[in-house]
């Protein structure tokens, strides 16, 4: 498979995913029509706002993008039921050139794999196992239906049996003393065109006789068999070729391998690897969530290469990433945050740039390169680009932001201010949402140093809502904190109107002894004019935590 999935961070901000369904959108207007826009965490009212607005669908959800069995498995299964017979099992292996086919039942779930090999076993066996060539275990029904014959008398017909194939070609005198030498209901007798044969194994009923060769069949012997109970087949080919075509009549449950190995189909394939190489088996049907069977895998289809690439947008740190970003290719970077430690196999396009949103980014490939920009696409952009620079506001905007901003405008048809308004108006986190939820929803992880940290920022129009909510969202902060090992979290309650923040830390005491902002409560800080978790939040933080005794 091949596609390249523009995606944004986990715990998507309105920037992350209108810069994604963006930039995916200049991806295929510039020769990439495989660039799809993804996201690896929910929505929230905000955003779904937007995507409401402009008529957007959201982007796709992928949780992980690390290969699975799904990317390489065989997606047409080839199968046959427990009731079909061996030389319809032949028959689709020849014609598909394979050497193992499932057996499903009716809700597709798979009841063993059957092999070419334990096929050719069974149908031609050893020198010392000849006896067992005799032996038909079949119904009458399906003995006709694998000859490609025609059920001339029929008695119990479908009735599966264990039956012994005798073979009319010698005199008639041997063939009676043959005959007494084995029970008549179980006999099956092949024969061509001696009427004496034929009418001595009715006379003495055998369970059923097959003519071969397409003769006609008299009306009396018909009559016959019918008195006597005795089935009779007329068979196309000649003896020598049905005598062996009755062989293939059985049903394959008697001779499928029921010890096999099944995959999930959302299983990793690192995960997976391993054990189908340490097993004997060199085929694996696949499974969904409900155990039915999706597809199937051989050993070779683990060499296959998964042909999926990512561009990330609003983010360079793979700890923020998708999961699974590690193994598969990363072809490009277009971000506005500080260099995080991502490293690549080979060369990339990254383009990182100061600017307020990485939606200003996004725009600006549109212009610069003269691309046409669809009206929905500019009013995303520009609901990413106030989203994230409050309208111009936070000090992380620039001149740049601006000028792309006033470009927006005008191919939108859309006023920037009234937006962003409706856009703040548009959902509370903190009337929504339960503490655990609001303080993970737009949360990033960081690494400083030996220091692993996370800082979760949440944007309201005044703080009505967190002073009814601030405790349990202390709690919820101090139980995430704990829970991820972080030397410390914050979170950012951000007042877009005051340009105003409420700064909550959950964690390591020595650090929290090293924030000087106002202390309003324990665990709770007043932050005039910091808007920006990026340019403002982050900075502090990380010469906070160069300032901490090196014992911690």
């Amino acid at each position: 498979m091949s596609e390249v999935l523009v995606i944004g961070h986990r715990n998507p901000d309105t920037d992350a995913i209108c810069s994604a369904i963006g930039y995916a959108e200049f991806k295929r207007r510039t020769g990439m029509p495989e660039a799809v826009a993804a996201r690896c965490g929910d929505t929230n009212d905000r955003i779904d706002f937007v995507l409401d607005t402009f008529g957007m669908p959201a982007p796709r959800f992928v949780a992980d993008v690390a290969p699975k069995v799904r990317d390489v498995m065989q997606t047409e299964v080839f199968s046959v039921t427990p009731d079909s017979t061996a030389a319809e099992a032949l028959g689709l292996m020849d014609e598909h050139d394979i050497r193992f086919l499932p057996v499903l039942d009716a809700k597709r779930t798979c009841r063993g794999l059957l092999s070419l090999f334990k096929l050719s076993k069974f149908l031609f066996p050893a020198a010392n196992r000849l006896i067992d060539s005799r032996r038909v275990l079949s119904s009458v029904e399906n003995l006709s239906h694998t000859l490609g014959g025609t059920l001339l008398v029929a008695q119990d017909a479908d009735r599966e049996e264990d039956l012994i194939l005798m073979i009319g070609a010698m005199s008639l005198e041997s063939f009676a003393e043959r005959l007494e030498k084995y029970p008549r209901e179980k006999l099956a007798v092949v024969v061509g065109d001696r009427w004496d044969i034929q009418n001595l194994a009715i006379r003495e009923g055998v369970r059923v006789l097959i003519v071969t060769g397409g003769l006609e069949v008299e009306r009396k012997t018909l009559e016959v068999a019918k008195k006597k109970g005795v089935s009779l087949i007329s068979s196309p080919h000649d003896t020598a070729t049905t005598a062996s075509l009755c062989r293939a009549a059985v049903a394959v449950r008697h001779m499928l391998n029921e010890d096999f190995l099944s995959m999930p189909e959302n299983a990793s394939l690192a995960t997976v690897r391993s054990s189908a190489a340490a097993s004997g088996f060199a085929a694996f049907p696949v499974v969904d969530a409900n155990g039915c069977t999706v597809g199937v895998m051989s050993k070779t289809d683990f060499l296959k290469t998964v042909r999926r690439r990512l561009i990330l947008v609003d983010h360079n740190e793979l700890s923020q990433a998708v999961l699974g970003a590690d193994q598969v290719e990363i072809i490009e970077v277009i971000d506005h945050h500080r260099i995080g430690t991502l490293t690549t196999h080979q060369p990339i396009l990254f383009r990182n740039e100061p600017v307020g949103a990485t939606s200003t980014i996004v725009a600006d490939c549109f212009f610069r390169q003269a691309i046409e920009m669809p009206k929905g696409i500019a009013g995303l952009l520009l609901a990413g680009l106030v989203a994230d620079t409050l309208n111009l506001t936070s000090p992380t905007s620039t001149a740049h932001d601006a000028e792309v901003l006033a470009k927006l405008e005008k191919i939108a048809e859309v006023n920037a201010r009234e937006f962003t308004e409706k856009l703040f108006a548009s959902g509370s986190l903190l009337t929504l949402k339960p503490a655990p939820q609001a303080v993970t929803t737009d949360c990033k992880e960081y690494r400083e140093g030996v220091a692993t940290f996370s800082v979760a920022q949440i944007e309201e129009i005044g703080f009505d809502q967190f002073a009814k909510r601030k405790d349990e969202l202390l709690v919820a902060l101090t139980e995430y904190q704990r829970h991820h090992g972080y030397l410390f979290s914050a979170l950012m309650v951000t007042d877009v109107a005051r340009q105003c923040t409420m700064l909550l830390v959950a964690g390591s005491m020595r650090f929290l002894e090293r924030i000087d902002y106002p202390k309003v409560e324990p665990g709770i800080f007043e932050l005039r004019e910091v808007v920006s978790r990026k340019k403002q939040l982050l900075p502090y933080l990380t010469h906070c935590l160069q300032r901490m005794p090196s014992a911690d």
